[in-house]
């Protein structure tokens, strides 16, 4: 029997291409996004190789979370993995020039919707005693870096998180892991960085970074290894990246 894996921040990055690549290994699917024309795009691209079902909500609004969750039919309702994949990172600026909706976007869907979403999701895997939990986080969670303030402080929460759900899910038998990427070439720094598209693409020229597809690859490596084994924390970066601020660049 196959299992069922709910997937946040679907539509795009990671988050996409681990659904891509969960399709094709026999997942049935619960993607999840705020756009309803890219989970509309996924429904009829995936939706030819393996079951799946959409929701469109926002992980920050707090109703729309525990409502899109208690509508899953009964074939879906019983999740064996959680990927909290849905982030982002807004504005690139010192603390003492922060824009408070930056710092309000970054917290409520770093941090409060990652719990939102686990809090929905956690009673029938506690009940089952049995499932899978992945957060990702991200290098930023490991490392501040200058004008990372807030951004690195929600990751800095995933991390935290991550480890009191592993502490706290023990005694039900659930896998807790967290999977922290460095740079990925993904939609990220355009949203940083508001649509400035030049100033993002210089984020990753001159080095080759990870690519979503990469970072899908070792999510579901991690998803598959015998029940006895927890990946509970893993760092990948490219090569060419040695830390949050040193990234040897050809150019």
């Amino acid at each position: 029997m196959s299992k069922t894996a709910l997937i946040t921040g679907a539509t795009s990055g990671i988050g996409k291409a681990t659904a891509e690549l969960f399709a094709q290994n026999g997942f049935q699917l619960i993607l999840c996004g705020r756009r309803q024309d890219r989970l509309d795009y996924l429904e009829e691209k995936l939706g030819k190789a393996t079951n799946m079902i959409t929701l469109n909500f926002d992980v920050r609004e707090r109703k729309a979370v525990f409502d899109s969750v208690a509508s899953l039919p009964a074939n879906f309702s019983v999740i064996d993995v959680l990927i909290n994949n849905a982030g982002n990172a807004h504005g690139l600026d010192p603390i003492e020039n922060g824009n408070l909706d930056d710092w309000d976007a970054m917290l409520d869907i770093n941090v409060k919707g990652l719990l939102y979403v686990s809090k929905a999701v956690l009673p029938q895997m506690v009940e089952r005693k049995e499932g899978h939990i992945i957060n990702i986080g991200s290098t930023a969670g490991k490392e501040v870096y200058p004008k990372g303030n807030v951004y690195c402080a929600s990751k800095y929460a995933v991390d935290a998180i991550n480890q009191g759900m592993r502490i706290d899910l023990n005694e039900y038998g659930i896998r807790v892991g967290a999977v922290n990427p460095g740079l990925v070439e993904t939609e990220f720094s355009e949203v940083r960085f508001k649509g400035d598209t030049q100033r993002a693409e210089k984020v990753y020229q001159g080095y080759q970074p990870l690519r979503p597809e990469d970072v899908a690859d070792i999510i579901h490596f991690v998803v598959t290894r015998p029940y006895y084994v927890n990946i509970a924390d893993l760092v990948v970066m490219s090569t060419a990246q040695a830390s949050s601020t040193i990234v040897k660049k050809s150019l």
